[in-house]
């Protein structure tokens, strides 16, 4: 089975700089990347001011559903709400969503964060999905993927092929080996290190080799730091590359991640 995914935080649909909507540039961005699933962070679910003010382009219906137009099914993790709206993850399948759960993993009052953990039929096999955003503070960060650790072993037995990614504001690379050792997964750009053997493998957990490195997503401008992730267990892993350049500096600051894969 291949199966392209993708995860972005699209920046609840506007640019980054001067707050104007990009959700039908948005839509058609979505639609070149041609995945199967897209892992989505900061959706609008609501924002009655935007919708209020750009009348003639912000749509009607929530952004999960307008961006998921009739190729994919949308399922949408609420996870801040206020006076105006609400915003969370969300997750877009071209295949059917056979359950779907959000845990809420706020650590504070200041930021409200979720797992969206969605189960795909997928062809050949149940796909579990998690849509993650983690905070913005390191303490924090740590006590959330703490919780992804103990949602994914108590939500999808042992042998189930899944894949955990979005925006884990994990710029230090802090979380990525405890990820490893607790739920055996591969981030998608461990390809070229892990490429090199079991022992170079064991020897970098070990901390005696090379550090695997994930991409470079934010901002989108200029890439720099390594905040968007892609984990996969049970899945080969093909190809995977950040969009960045032109096009994708104007959608939001961060710059999208695609990823082949094949189900082992």
């Amino acid at each position: 089975m291949k199966l392209r995914i993708a995860t972005y935080n699209i920046h609840k649909g506007v640019s980054s700089l001067r707050g104007m909507p990009r959700v039908h540039a948005l839509k058609q961005a979505l639609a070149s990347m041609e995945s199967d699933i897209f892992f989505l962070q900061e959706v609008q679910g609501r924002h009655d001011k935007y919708a209020m003010r750009h009348a003639d382009v912000w749509p009607e219906e929530a952004q999960h559903q307008f961006l998921a137009g009739d190729s994919h099914q949308a399922v949408y993790g609420m996870n801040a709400v206020y006076d105006h709206g609400h915003h969370g993850n969300a997750l877009l399948s071209r295949f059917p969503v056979l359950s779907s759960i959000n845990r809420d993993v706020s650590d504070h009052a200041f930021e409200a964060r979720g797992i969206l953990h969605c189960v795909v039929q997928a062809p050949k096999a149940d796909l579990h999905c998690y849509v993650i955003h983690l905070g913005l503070f390191a303490r924090s960060r740590r006590r959330q993927t703490e919780a992804l650790i103990e949602a994914v072993q108590t939500s999808s037995p042992p042998d189930a092929p899944l894949v955990i990614a979005g925006d884990f504001n994990d710029w230090t690379n802090e979380l990525s080996d405890s990820l490893r050792q607790h739920l055996g997964v591969t981030e998608v750009f461990d390809k070229d290190l892990s490429s090199r053997g079991f022992g170079a493998y064991m020897r970098m957990l070990a901390g005696r080799g090379p550090k695997m490195k994930p991409a470079r997503t934010f901002p989108a401008a200029l890439p720099w730091l390594r905040l968007d992730r892609i984990y996969v267990r049970g899945l080969e892993i093909e190809s995977a590359q950040v969009l960045h350049g032109g096009l994708w500096a104007k959608l939001s600051d961060h710059a999208p991640i695609v990823a082949s894969l094949a189900l082992r």
